[in-house]
């Protein structure tokens, strides 16, 4: 508004100072009849005032709507815009000089009204007095209503992180309708909850089965000494006995030994040497170590390896790997029955695959068979001894190494396992 006001008042002056005739140090107005136009007889809105003072400061003419004499103010220079008091109502003014040559002989001084200003100025004011606070009133609630609704899947994730505990690992985090950044937060909690809540029943279900299996070699060590103690007996009774224990005691040190590996490669903290290992030797030492087992049951070794394979691996770690998939084709192998052993390469790796004739796994069974103490159809054979953890550590080891390993069975007619491994770069 003041702008505009401003660009009204230098406009009016300009073309004043042009309508105007200098000489012989006074001036005079060209066109009188300039001063009966609306604009200087009347006080409508932004009236302009005009008026012209010679050079001693006397009033020469001025607009016939202007009943008191604009103030010339000395201390403002000249083309500057100022604001004063004129008869009790606010004024914004120019003083001009006019010149004859380089002489001052008088001053035009052009002043408007800033009463309609400071009117708009002042319902302004009103209205954002009522209006602002109003306004933040208005967006506080909505963005309360806004933050509110955002931080309602927060709360729901507090509420369901008070409700888990060790006993309670069901519930779960309602997902937000809108898939935004708490959505993935949510899902993810989820998520995460789920595998504790996998691995928690996967620890409970292991101690167990684990529990089960000690106390079952025990129990019956326990209950033959008594027997034997009730009574004296034969020598050779005794070492019947005494014999029968201490393979008891071999089967449970030997159930000992696979808990601890099992759970020595469940923590991931095992450290693998990295080194060039020769499969053939590995594959010819166990079946030298199985050589009894193979004559006691008349079973038939089949190798397949036309040349020396090396692969980057940890020797002890694949040694146990290969040892457990071997001693398994063995165990459910029926009598005279043949086991073929194969090395080959493909591309840059190299196929182990160890194939029987045996007992084979069902279908719905080929799932399971890495957990931890499940026997599928062994437990249907009380000949077959072992405790189901072989296969549980064969994939373990096999994970941590980088191993690829593919089993597939067909029930009463054999099972094949293949390992890939990488071929030694050296």
């Amino acid at each position: 508004m003041y702008s505009d006001i401003n660009e009204d008042i230098e406009s009016e002056s300009q073309k004043h100072l042009t309508e105007i005739d200098v000489s012989n140090n006074s001036f005079r107005l060209i066109h009188l009849e300039e001063w009966m136009e609306r604009e200087h007889n009347t006080e409508d809105v932004n009236p302009v005032y005009v008026q012209f003072i010679d050079n001693k400061k006397n009033v020469v003419e001025k607009s016939p709507n202007l009943k008191r004499n604009l103030q010339f103010n000395s201390e403002i220079p000249f083309n500057t815009l100022f604001d004063y008091q004129l008869d009790g109502k606010a004024v914004r003014q120019i003083q001009l000089p006019i010149y004859e040559g380089k002489l001052i002989i008088g001053y035009l001084l052009v002043a408007m009204s800033l009463e309609n200003t400071y009117l708009v100025q002042n319902n302004l004011l009103e209205v954002l007095t009522i209006a602002y606070p109003t306004i933040l009133g208005i967006l506080f609630l909505i963005a309360r209503l806004i933050a509110g609704r955002s931080i309602k899947p927060i709360n729901a994730i507090i509420n369901t992180a008070n409700e888990i505990t060790k006993d309670n690992l069901k519930s779960r985090i309602p997902l937000p309708r809108t898939k935004d950044e708490l959505f993935i937060l949510s899902q993810t909690i989820n998520d995460l909850l789920d595998r504790l809540e996998t691995a928690i029943e996967r620890e409970k279900q292991f101690t167990s089965d684990a529990s089960h299996e000690l106390r079952t070699p025990l129990t019956v060590i326990k209950g033959t000494l008594e027997v034997l103690i009730r009574k004296p007996r034969a020598t050779k009774e005794y070492e019947e006995k005494i014999n029968f224990c201490v393979a008891e005691v071999d089967r449970l040190n030997h159930l000992v030994d696979q808990l601890l590996l099992l759970a020595r490669y469940e923590n991931e903290k095992q450290t693998f040497k990295n080194e060039k290992v020769y499969l053939n030797g590995i594959i010819q030492d166990i079946l030298v170590r199985k050589a009894s087992l193979l004559k006691l049951k008349d079973i038939k070794i089949h190798l397949k390896m036309e040349e020396d394979y090396y692969c980057e691996s940890d020797q002890q770690f694949v040694t146990i790997i290969i040892t457990n998939l071997i001693s398994n084709a063995i165990k459910y192998s029926n009598q005279s029955d043949a086991i073929e052993i194969h090395l080959n390469q493909r591309k840059q790796e190299i196929i182990c695959s160890i194939i029987d004739n045996g007992i084979g796994i069902p279908p719905a069974d080929l799932e399971k068979v890495f957990q931890p103490f499940f026997r599928s159809k062994a437990l249907n054979h009380p000949t077959i001894k072992g405790i189901g953890v072989g296969l549980s550590i064969v994939q373990r080891l096999c994970s941590l190494l980088s191993i690829g390993i593919n089993l597939t069975s067909v029930e009463n007619a054999g099972t094949k396992v293949e390992l890939v491994f990488q071929e030694s770069s050296n």
